[in-house]
């Protein structure tokens, strides 16, 4: 419909121009001594408009004619633009399909100098790694450096330390992952990469730490950091045996969550008694049993002192043990804890009747071979030998 009425305009404007050129009888008079020349009006005007357009069609030619080698030049830059862009997709795509000589020879289509190499450099150093191959790995790395100053420096720290994991350079890693710290921050994909790297190399205590952050993140649910710290904080504890005061300084610095997990308080308790302070494993476990009751613990109550080392507060341990007897009295584990120390303080009639009370209830090896062996120094060697063949069939 418009262009009907543009077509109608025109086809009007040119009748208009017909006539009025019909009946315009007006002439133009040029003179240029010794020259003069005379044209119709009309003529006149359609020379001026056809000179206009053709001064505008010169105009254009030239100017299209100078700007020839900048538009070519733009041409090029697209094109290697569009290559680049090109190279770029197909070179992850291929990555991800696991067509790791593909993505090489992708991304060395594209110079180094091009906008888009540096993400193409850190796609062939992964195709390099994943391909095995040493020499093309250190050329893609070496490449990859030299454009940090391009934006590129935080993703090759994280590349090169997950990469240090793999091939199981935890040192390596662990430098990486500090230089990415100290310039981006630890976030959470770097946390995880130090998890592994750190559980690794056995610093238990690092570990702890970066667990309990990953679970703050919500990276990892606690179902899933519980086993991990658990462990962390057992390995961290028993790293710590050759030093009662340290391991007693890092046992309080931890959470009170931490200290009232029985597993925990064991293995504090168990480093402690090796190295011969029983009355900081006592304290240890009477604080983890107020908390929560557990068998383990209780037998590791009476376990400190060996024969001819102190054994610490065996009468303490003896009257906190009876209160806890008091309430719940038929506690096997407890029976004989308290059998095993009154054994300790020479008190053969309460050792005996705690031991046998143990056996009433929850037979074991080792309340048979303990309540033998004290028979055996109250030279009932007959009873005796009916309790290590017990011990024995068990």
């Amino acid at each position: 419909m418009r262009a009907l009425f543009w077509l109608l305009v025109l086809a009007s404007l040119a009748v208009g121009l017909a006539l009025a050129a019909r009946y315009n009888e007006g002439y133009v008079l040029l003179v240029l001594p010794p020259w003069r020349a005379e044209v119709s009006l009309n003529l006149f005007v359609l020379l001026c408009v056809g000179g206009f357009f053709l001064v505008y069609l010169l105009a254009r030619a030239v100017s299209h004619t100078l700007s020839l080698p900048r538009a070519v030049a733009e041409f090029r830059r697209r094109r290697q633009q569009d290559q680049s862009s090109r190279s770029l997709r197909d070179a992850w795509r291929q990555l991800q399909e696991g067509r790791y000589g593909h993505a090489l020879r992708c991304a060395e289509k594209v110079p180094q100098d091009d906008p888009s190499a540096g993400l193409l450099a850190l796609a062939g150093w992964r195709a390099a790694h994943a391909m095995r191959d040493a020499a093309r790995t250190a050329e893609w790395s070496a490449r990859l450096r030299q454009l940090d100053d391009k934006g590129l420096e935080a993703a090759r720290l994280m590349t090169e330390a997950e990469f240090a994991i793999e091939d199981r350079r935890f040192e390596d890693a662990r430098r990486a992952l500090h230089a990415f710290a100290e310039r981006e921050g630890r976030h959470i994909a770097a946390l995880r990469l130090s998890l592994r790297a750190e559980q690794s190399v056995g610093n238990w205590r690092e570990v702890a730490r970066l667990v309990r952050q990953l679970e703050k993140h919500q990276a990892l649910t606690p179902e899933q950091a519980a086993p991990i710290r658990s462990r962390a904080l057992r390995e961290a504890l028993r790293d710590l045996r050759d030093d009662p005061a340290g391991l007693m300084r890092y046992w309080r610095q931890l959470d009170e969550i931490d200290r009232a997990q029985p597993s925990l308080a064991l293995e504090t308790a168990r480093a402690l008694m090796a190295a011969g302070d029983c009355r900081e494993a006592q304290r240890v476990i009477e604080d983890a049993l107020d908390e929560q009751w557990d068998g383990a613990l209780v037998l590791a109550y009476g376990d400190c002192g060996k024969p001819g080392e102190p054994a610490g507060d065996v009468l303490g341990r003896i009257a906190q043990a009876e209160k806890w007897l008091q309430r719940l009295p038929r506690d096997g584990d407890l029976l004989f804890t308290l059998g095993r120390l009154c054994r300790q303080q020479q008190l053969w009639g309460k050792a005996r009747s705690y031991l046998e009370a143990a056996l009433a209830i929850a037979p074991s090896h080792a309340a048979h071979v303990e309540l033998a062996q004290l028979l055996e120094q109250l030279e009932e060697s007959a009873l005796a030998a009916r309790h290590f063949r017990a011990a024995a069939l068990l």
